[in-house]
């Protein structure tokens, strides 16, 4: 594999790192590349990727392969933040990770690896991959507990061609032990989480920089006011912390949860103690992406609404529009509209789509 080029999508982290060294290990010509997608100071006055950056030139002297930076915050702003607020706008909840890989990471990205010779692009993301018969099937990774296909269910069939995920047959636990056993200086690093361009800032403080907030009612399903909120985009579906809310507001005692919220009135709508209303049996998909077309356009399948829920059964119809209806097994709790319904044929990510409506 020496004349194999592979440019490694690089984050500073112990995934993309290992990846890097295994491939290196393995014979093939490895380059680090590290993309820049947001050019923002935290809340102390520091470039958010600073220290990412300043990671991944260590890790690369550390595993010895070249490295460069690659800055797309203009695609990113474009193409996954602009819809991330138009989203909350709608009060509906985003997910801007999902939009980042099909839009940056696997678009301009890999684009930009091909420039510099990349044979094949590979990233640390815990998944597997099955290049057949001139298509590509995105398969679950063998550490469940980390599987990241949820975040590539938009990725197109032609963006998989020559990827490589080299942990995707590998647990958490054995990547940081191979992280030790080369050497790399973020071995112990935590694993990021949350919103990458928020990072570790107070999201109210980021989300109000750019949109409008202001107080309105917290009411219940048949109107009554019940408490005041600061602006009604900061809560999701099924939130339970936060509201401000006292338990014996209307007598009842039990907690209150976010059952809805309506954007033109400003109104959070809360319901208290049982939260039975919160469990919907189907749902509907918007901009459905089939990574692998089923083979019917109605299946029995696998559902995921959440990154790292358990798998859930479900029965699929794809709707003239191409839209998906999703008919489950058992009730969900808080599926939330803007989210993505993530659809599997056993092991195979098939695709998914923003989730519309819930009933």
């Amino acid at each position: 594999m020496s004349n194999k080029r592979v440019v490694v999508g690089m984050s500073g982290g112990v995934d993309s790192a290992v990846s890097a060294a295994l491939l290196k290990e393995q014979g093939f010509d490895v380059v680090g590349l590290y993309m820049s997608n947001w050019k923002e100071q935290d809340d102390n006055g520091c470039c958010t990727g600073e220290q990412d950056w300043t990671d991944v030139k260590y890790i690369c002297d550390k595993i010895d392969i070249p490295y460069y930076s690659v800055d797309f915050s203009e695609e990113y702003m474009q193409h996954v933040f602009t819809l991330f607020v138009e989203e909350y706008k709608k009060g509906r909840t985003p997910n801007p990770d999902v939009l980042c890989n099909r839009e940056v990471k696997f678009g301009p990205f890999a684009d930009f690896a091909r420039k510099l010779g990349a044979d094949y692009i590979a990233t640390g993301h815990y998944c597997r991959i099955r290049h057949e018969g001139g298509t590509n099937f995105l398969l679950r990774a063998q550490d469940e507990n980390k599987d990241q296909t949820y975040f590539l269910n938009q990725v197109k069939n032609s963006q998989l061609n020559d990827v490589m995920f080299p942990l995707g047959d590998m647990v958490k636990g054995d990547v940081r032990e191979l992280a030790r056993k080369f050497g790399i200086p973020v071995a112990e690093k935590k694993d990021s989480t949350g919103i990458c361009f928020i990072g570790e800032r107070n999201f109210r403080n980021f989300l109000s920089k750019y949109i409008p907030m202001k107080e309105g009612n917290i009411i219940t399903q048949d109107g009554k006011v019940v408490g005041h909120h600061k602006g009604v985009y900061f809560y999701t579906l099924g939130q339970r912390r936060g509201l401000g809310i006292g338990g014996s507001a209307d007598g009842n005692g039990d907690r209150w949860f976010v059952l809805g919220k309506d954007v033109e009135r400003n109104e959070l709508i809360v319901s208290q103690g049982e939260d039975s209303v919160l469990f919907k049996k189907t749902l509907t998909t918007e901009g459905f992406n089939f990574i692998t077309e089923p083979e019917s356009s109605e299946f029995d399948c696998l559902v995921r609404i959440k990154h790292r829920q358990p798998l859930q059964k479900a029965h699929a119809s794809v709707l003239e529009n191409g839209d998906v209806y999703i008919d489950f097994e058992e009730k969900q709790r808080a599926v939330a509209p803007g989210q993505y319904a993530v659809i599997y044929s056993d092991q195979i990510c098939l695709g998914g789509g923003v989730i519309n409506r819930a009933e």
